[in-house]
């Protein structure tokens, strides 16, 4: 199948059981999962191949969860789902988006995300379970600042 076939839409909870699959085959945490209000998602032939997901906080948001299909890497379709997703923060109006990351700080900061210490994030994001357990503490923490408010 094309790339042109691959759809990128606002998840529903009829995709979990896809995302969690995709989430479990690329080695993700689920932990925490639950937490993603807002998910993004890369259909091929109505078969999820890629997510993004968004906890939302009162302070920020944080990115997490994002996985392509192994067959459809380097293809463009994680950083539609990335830039997706930061659209979905814009549009929702959090003044700046989180992650945390052990192996992919090259390829998020072609997004404008920028490496931070732990302790620039805002409480509320720290406090996610991603923070807390589901990442190890050698992760990285990025941000891309939204400028809105």
């Amino acid at each position: 199948m094309s790339l042109d076939e691959v759809v990128i839409a606002t998840g529903t909870d009829a995709d979990r059981p896809g995302i969690v699959a995709l989430l479990q085959t690329t080695g993700l945490p689920l932990e925490g999962f639950e937490h993603a209000r807002e998910t993004v998602v890369a259909r091929q032939a109505g078969r999820v191949v890629g997510s993004a997901a968004l906890e939302l906080y009162a302070d920020g948001a944080l990115l997490r969860s994002v996985a392509v299909d192994e067959r459809l890497r380097r293809s463009g379709v994680g950083g539609r789902l990335v830039e997706a997703a930061l659209a979905r923060a814009r549009e929702v109006r959090v003044p700046a988006v989180y992650l945390l990351t052990v192996t992919w700080e090259p390829y998020y900061a072609k997004f404008g995300f920028v490496r931070i210490e732990r302790g620039a994030v805002p409480d509320s994001v720290k406090a996610s379970v991603e923070f807390t357990s589901a990442c190890p503490a050698s992760a990285l923490v990025m941000r891309r600042d939204l400028g809105a408010a």
